[in-house]
């Protein structure tokens, strides 16, 4: 299995900070989750906005880019498309990669994290044995992946080991548009962009930061 992978994100949620900018972030989230395409199509644009004007992003993305959507918790029917996947649509109009390909597959489904108690959120080998990739010609040089929200980061780092298998010479990394912040008492602001790296630690992910 992959050891580490890099990320990166835009935006903060707390769930539960009491402050005004907190009950904000809450708010951008529910928005997110309803899966609304005008809020999704303005906050890509954000997304490109940040990456052109900060060198952190400098090298993260780009235009050769494939971009492949994190589904769901359950299988899905191939024309049904989610909230993952419009929003790596809308960064590709925007300019940020090449193209979307929803290569990535539940072939079972797995409890919500949203929804279970703390010790009963799917583990990365869980969500990893919940995958499946769909292999494309030409092999990929870059591979994005793209979920609407990144907590551990459990998610993404199972769906990054499942990519590597199909296309192991591929740079994988991953993008969700927020992150949560759980273990603080609340946040000041809601653009907060940032790099990091989930890597595997003790036998489960480790988002940092």
């Amino acid at each position: 299995m992959i050891r580490a992978i890099s990320f990166a994100s835009v935006y903060v949620y707390s769930p539960q900070g009491s402050s005004a900018v907190s009950g904000r972030s809450r708010l951008l989230l529910a928005l997110l989750k309803s899966d609304d395409g005008k809020f999704i199509s303005k906050y890509a644009g954000r997304v490109r906005q940040q990456a052109i004007e900060l060198p952190l992003f400098a090298d993260f993305f780009a235009g050769s880019d494939l971009l492949i959507p994190i589904p769901g918790s359950a299988p899905q029917g191939r024309r049904t498309r989610w909230v993952a996947e419009h929003l790596a649509l809308a960064m590709v109009r925007e300019g940020i990669g090449r193209r979307v390909m929803p290569l990535l597959r539940r072939v079972s489904a797995v409890r919500k994290s949203a929804t279970a108690p703390a010790g009963a959120r799917p583990t990365v080998t869980r969500h990893y044995d919940s995958f499946a990739v769909e292999r494309c010609e030409p092999a990929p040089d870059r591979i994005v992946l793209v979920d609407d929200v990144i907590t551990k980061g459990r998610t993404l780092l199972a769906a990054a080991a499942r990519v590597h298998e199909a296309f192991p010479s591929a740079r994988i990394s991953a993008f969700a548009l927020v992150r949560t912040m759980g273990l603080v008492p609340g946040v000041n602001c809601l653009l907060d962009p940032c790099r990091g790296e989930i890597r595997w630690n003790r036998g489960d992910a480790q988002r940092n930061p």
